[in-house]
């Protein structure tokens, strides 16, 4: 009897991706694994899909850097960025060329605060792996060993968002709730083909009401919030004084923030627990790289600006709960006044799935405060800008030469409501088209079901 990943074409990665061709990928996979080094668990087996030499010509393009470009091009080959100008940028003959006159070009659009995977749909209790609550600090869980590469819902943050790459995180139940995981978003049958190849790993931090309540609600510590911090600063020193004689997972962790090679990201509502965050950091020699959510960034702007931290925060998602009270609608407005790094994020299955449009409600919250941003500088708030505090804009981001080519092409203006992706590239292979029923990734979970790859 013939299996759903039995009709998947070979080397699929156990999702189907009709017209894009795969041979060979699941080979790449097991060779990459094999030249892992034995000391790196879990290495990423990451392999681009195949692409072609293609250039997009005629568009307006935002590259993720700050610049805009009228009747511009783009031009990527081997899976990295050639050469991005103006009409005049030199294209060779013999490759493909797509016009896009009256259409827009990004990066590809980045989430630094997914859950997807981890919090799957559909969302029933037996794929709710995001959050080891049961302890207040578990730093040596990872998120990567929770997630689900069938998620249907990597595909539809590709296809209705644009989005290339995401950031995983274990929920916020914990102080200290694990290690994150950066991915590339393309069908893979497991979570290290998923892998962002040369990413650091991200450690997930929380403060304010949802740890004391988890366990204050048992009756243990923390329950309020100097309990939070007390319990932070005597793991960070029982941390500091690990000699890795024998293995101990949490203290691992944590000793590789100490020494700057996991980058730490704080879901923290409150200015001031903010600030209070940013002395322990000084206190036990780690830097966040991001607040997350950060409701009140607004107040501190030049705190956040001056400890280079950046803001991962909703455009307008506030009150639900009393530390999300005074959020406001210009805050990412006003941090962008203060020179402080913005990033728009989801936290969301769905709001994924329109980070473009969150980006442009902030905006307009400022323009009706008097503040004016650029359309090339909101688009920074959802490419470079998650890139750099996810310590990947080296290598994505922007459309710069020798990055990857991952590329968005917009049917419209970005900013638009009206607008969506009509094709996205990850490392030059064209993974979506809009135009194109069977080059659009259906998870293999789905295959046969009412609505199989809906993109809406």
């Amino acid at each position: 009897m013939t299996t759903k990943l039995q009709t998947i074409a070979a080397g699929a990665l156990a999702i189907a991706l009709a017209a894009c061709s795969t041979t060979g990928t699941a080979e790449a996979e097991s060779a990459s694994a094999s030249q892992a080094t034995t000391d790196t668990p879990f290495p990423s087996t990451y392999e681009p899909y195949p692409g072609a030499p293609t250039a997009l010509v005629g568009a307006t393009i935002y590259d993720g850097v700050g610049g805009r470009i009228d009747n511009g091009t783009v031009f990527f080959s081997g899976g990295k960025i050639v050469s991005i100008g103006g009409p005049d940028t030199p294209v060779p003959a013999d490759i493909a060329v797509f016009d896009g006159t009256g259409k827009f070009v990004t990066p590809g659009i980045i989430d630094i605060h997914s859950h997807l995977g981890d919090y799957p749909t559909p969302s029933v209790d037996a794929h709710s792996d995001g959050n080891e609550a049961t302890s207040p600090t578990t730093p040596e869980v990872w998120a990567e060993h929770s997630v689900w590469p069938q998620d249907p819902g990597f595909a539809r943050a590709l296809a209705n968002g644009g989005v290339t790459s995401l950031q995983v995180l274990p929920g916020s139940a914990n102080l200290m709730g694990g290690r994150s995981a950066t991915l590339k978003n393309v069908p893979s049958r497991t979570v290290q083909g998923m892998k962002f190849p040369g990413a650091p790993y991200g450690f997930k931090m929380a403060c304010g009401e949802n740890p004391k309540r988890v366990y204050g609600n048992r009756g243990r510590m923390p329950s309020t919030r100097m309990g939070n911090f007390a319990v932070n600063r005597q793991t960070w020193l029982d941390a500091k004084a690990y000699d890795g004689k024998k293995r101990d997972l949490a203290k691992e962790t944590l000793k590789g923030v100490l020494d700057g090679e996991i980058l730490v990201h704080n879901h923290c509502y409150r200015a001031d627990e903010m600030a209070l965050v940013m002395d322990m950091a000084k206190e036990m020699g780690y830097k966040v790289s991001a607040f997350h959510h950060a409701v009140e960034a607004y107040k501190i702007g030049d705190l956040l600006r001056e400890n280079d931290v950046c803001s991962a925060i909703w455009a307008d998602w506030y009150g639900f709960k009393m530390e999300a009270y005074d959020g406001i609608l210009e805050n990412a407005a006003y941090l962008q006044r203060e020179d402080a790094c913005v990033v728009i994020h989801s936290d969301d299955a769905n709001g994924i799935q329109r980070l473009n449009q969150e980006a442009a409600k902030a905006q307009a919250a400022g323009a009706r405060v008097g503040i004016d941003i650029s359309d090339a500088q909101v688009i920074r708030w959802i490419t470079l800008n998650p890139a750099k505090a996810m310590g990947i804009d080296a290598m994505t981001g922007s459309l710069e030469p020798g990055k990857m080519a991952d590329v968005v092409l917009w049917n419209g203006d970005p900013l638009s409501v009206y607008s969506r992706p009509e094709k996205v590239w990850v490392d030059g292979a064209l993974l979506f088209d809009a135009m194109d029923r069977k080059r659009r990734p259906v998870s293999d979970f789905e295959l046969g079901q009412p609505g199989e790859g809906d993109v809406k």
